[in-house]
């Protein structure tokens, strides 16, 4: 998988150091209305693409979050009619700005399919955006043989999903497996057997906070 070893991720490389440079380049010359506006944004560039390590939980049968930000909704019961055409339980997560935007694979296994939709761009925090956003969906089969799906969502600000997984590969549990740009959401599909780990207003860490466990 992709930025492994970068301090930031590198679809923000030209967004950090492009600001910069314009910054440095425009600073002697007095030009304040240039040099002031180039820092900020690189400042902020570096903050929404940092790309920090992260080691996951040594314990067997469970789900890691696949993003950061705060929980938005738990169901035990969402019949998943799109892709998977089986019922499933749900955590949808949802990423502001200042959220970590790199994505991580939620459990080891080998990816199915992924499937992109290109939608509409509601805020990532209203219901509608679950269906109707620019979406990416990564369908994986763990090593027992079970589905599970996770889906990085664009929302009103977002406007570039970016995914490395590919059908047939290899994934690992914490892997990074992609981000997506500016403001967005990632819903998680797990086996109706599984045990949610996490409630309504949890604030989640990808590859870190546990979100479900198989029993």
């Amino acid at each position: 998988m992709q930025n492994q070893g970068y301090i930031f991720a590198k679809e923000g490389h030209v967004w950090v150091y492009g600001s910069w440079i314009l910054f440095m380049v425009t600073l002697p010359f007095g030009k304040w209305w240039l040099s002031a506006p180039a820092a900020v944004f690189s400042l902020f560039s570096m903050w929404f693409f940092r790309n920090p390590e992260r080691e996951p939980p040594k314990e067997a049968g469970i789900y890691v979050s696949p993003a950061d930000g705060t929980v938005l909704k738990v169901e035990d019961h969402v019949n998943e009619s799109r892709y998977l055409h089986q019922t499933m339980k749900r955590v949808s997560i949802f990423m502001s700005p200042f959220n970590v935007h790199v994505n991580r694979v939620p459990r080891s296994g080998t990816v199915v399919d992924t499937i992109y939709h290109h939608g509409k761009y509601f805020s990532a925090n209203n219901d509608k955006a679950s269906l109707d956003n620019e979406q990416n969906a990564i369908i994986v089969k763990d090593e027992q043989g079970r589905t599970y799906m996770f889906v990085q969502i664009a929302g009103f600000i977002a406007r570039r999903i970016v995914c490395y997984a590919r059908a047939g590969k290899e994934i690992l549990i914490g892997q990074r497996v992609g981000l997506i740009k500016f403001g967005s959401r990632v819903d998680i599909y797990l086996p109706p057997e599984s045990e949610i780990a996490v409630k309504k207003g949890s604030h989640t860490k990808a590859g870190e906070t546990i979100i479900g466990r198989l029993p």
